[in-house]
């Protein structure tokens, strides 16, 4: 049994160490339960509650309208509408680690560090949001997606359907009235155009929401909608999705990485890795064919070469897989979260209906469950690093930008550290009960617990300080688990003031609508 968990860690810790991002969001792990593939079952979900009253969509959307006015009754300083939408989504950006990366840019440059400030903190209005999902007290990225893009909140593991839908029941989830719409298409059908970037695949959970409608997150191709016993003809992939169905055939942007799920076996991708895809079906091609004027581009050069002006759209898939942690990518190869941001802005604003994006820190939370909380904060810089470009791209007046995570994470900054302590070293200040110095930074659950053979807490100081390594757990689990506390929202521009106070998220969409005068809700536009 020893030999197994040492077996599991080094094949944990051996995912970065080759520069390969390992997948952390399969269902045994998220939930402590098997899944059987080939098999449909709801076993995942056997033991969750889902109120029954909150199957039907119309109960969130109800309760949506309903925070929305009790907002609208305070003195509202603004009937501006938005023209554009800009959601930044960190994901699994807690507060801790809002907090942890603040200090970390301070200490970069030289300061005590606590003092300092991310780009996101001078927003003029900030609140909080409520993860929790239809049938968990602790998300996931997949709920919270379909929350936070689609205005209703959902099981665990499942985009853009209802509650009513059962984990991997495909037959649930063809029902029209178990289908749900994003916030992408409601832009859409107001002539605006749309754009979804991610550093991690197109067809991860948190981009996924603004367009896809699946039972299982991880029917991202047809070979894995196969692999979980579900005819992969009557229940689309989200790959096939994105590029074949509304939204996803008008978005104008769509960056990030996963080109294998696009191609076939038989071929190579564009960086030498072969396709995932059992159908013998080039979505690339399909694509390129239905879109004429568009391009695709798959490194950095391409991405910044590309003349928004004389294309109609772009397409941009810059790793097989997962686009690299910013620590360990090669920066003449994989463009930054910046450089993706100012292109889709730089081409979004060329519609002069507006339009909405959205952009995704989506390595925070891989750095997060990798308990590497050197990669989690260090992309948290990059993502706030690209929230500014925007604001400076864009006009306060006109284009509502607004900041969230989908979930939070278990990392916390222990003790009484004096001001300036390193974030990512020792607490020089405080020890344990046998004089042991302990890291500033912990996680709840994750795979080191850095003990003897007593069960006595060893000393780090000769370990930690790098950006790799992996911080102290209490709980030794195979990587490190979300968290269920409130998540913090920070908003600028038009409409910004109603995203003060605690608020459920999915709520969120329903406001940011409200703001921009689109989808079937209430406007600002109805006011004036």
């Amino acid at each position: 049994m020893l030999y197994e968990k040492q077996l599991v860690l080094l094949l944990v810790l051996a995912g970065i160490a080759s520069g390969l991002i390992r997948e952390v969001h399969d269902v045994e792990e998220l939930t402590g339960k098997k899944f059987i593939k080939y098999r449909a079952s709801s076993d995942v979900e056997e033991e969750m509650y889902t109120p029954l009253e909150e199957k039907d969509p119309k109960f969130w959307y109800d309760l949506a309208y309903e925070e929305i006015a009790e907002r609208l009754k305070l003195p509202q300083p603004s009937a501006k509408r938005a023209k554009n939408v800009i959601l930044f989504l960190g994901d699994v950006m807690s507060l801790s680690t809002v907090t942890a990366a603040r200090i970390l840019k301070g200490q970069r440059r030289g300061n005590t560090g606590e003092e300092s400030l991310l780009s996101f903190d001078r927003f003029s209005h900030t609140g909080l949001s409520r993860t929790y999902c239809s049938n968990a007290q602790v998300a996931d990225s997949a709920c919270t997606a379909t929350a936070y893009l689609c205005g209703v909140k959902a099981n665990l593991f499942e985009i853009g359907v209802s509650a009513a839908v059962s984990y991997n029941n495909c037959t649930e989830s063809q029902k029209p009235e178990n289908r749900l719409t994003s916030i992408a298409e409601w832009a859409q059908n107001a002539g605006k155009s749309t754009g979804i970037v991610t550093t991690t695949s197109l067809t991860h959970a948190s981009p996924s929401g603004a367009y896809a409608k699946t039972a299982n997150r991880q029917w991202e191709c047809d070979t894995d909608v196969e692999s979980f016993g579900v005819d992969s003809s009557k229940c689309v992939d989200m790959a096939t999705q994105l590029i074949t169905q509304t939204p996803g055939k008008h978005f104008d942007i769509m960056f990030g990485g996963g080109m294998g799920k696009f191609l076939p076996k038989s071929l190579k991708d564009l960086h030498g890795n072969p396709g995932e895809r059992s159908d013998g079906v080039n979505l690339l091609s399909r694509w390129q064919a239905e879109h004429p004027g568009g391009v695709v581009v798959f490194n950095r050069k391409q991405l910044l070469s590309a003349n928004v002006s004389a294309v109609s759209s772009i397409l941009g898939l810059f790793q097989s897989k997962l686009m690299q942690f910013h620590l360990d990518a090669d920066a003449t190869y994989q463009p930054t979260l910046s450089e993706l941001t100012e292109v889709t802005i730089n081409k979004l604003s060329q519609n002069k209906n507006g339009y909405f994006a959205f952009i995704e820190g989506g390595l925070i939370d891989y750095g997060n469950h990798f308990t590497k909380a050197g990669y989690a904060l260090d992309e948290t810089l990059e993502f706030e690093k690209a929230i500014k470009m925007a604001r400076e791209m864009t006009d306060i007046e006109d284009t509502l930008i607004v900041v969230t995570a989908d979930h939070g994470h278990t990392l916390s900054i222990a003790g009484y550290p004096g001001r300036g302590t390193p974030i990512l070293g020792l607490n020089q200040h405080q020890t344990d009960l046998n004089g042991v110095k302990y890291a500033v930074l912990n996680y709840a659950a994750g795979p080191k617990n850095y003990q003897d053979e007593n069960g006595q807490r060893i000393d780090l100081s000769d370990q930690i300080g790098g950006d790799d390594f992996v911080f102290p757990s209490y709980i030794n689990t195979n990587q490190g688990v979300h968290s269920g506390e409130d998540v913090g929202i920070y908003a600028s521009g038009p409409q910004s003031h109603l995203f003060s106070g605690v608020m459920q998220q999915h709520t969120i969409p329903h406001l940011m609508a409200y703001a921009a005068c689109i989808g079937n809700g209430p406007k600002v536009c109805d006011i004036n």
